[in-house]
């Protein structure tokens, strides 16, 4: 078992994940609706805990 190293910055809309190699991922979020720039996904937050999903690569 070894020491992971993961950090999230914010700045505004932009997520930086950092891991320790580096830059992981970006992510943008403007109000329910988020890309990913790891998996070109894009989310939207519904009422009720639900979520939606692109399952597009």
């Amino acid at each position: 078992m070894g020491i992971r190293y993961r950090k999230r910055l914010s700045f505004g809309p932009l997520k930086f994940n950092i891991t320790q190699r580096g830059l992981s991922s970006m992510s943008f979020k403007v109000g329910p609706w988020t890309w990913n720039s790891k998996t070109k996904k894009h989310s939207i937050n519904l009422p009720g805990g639900l979520s939606w999903y692109s399952n597009n690569k």
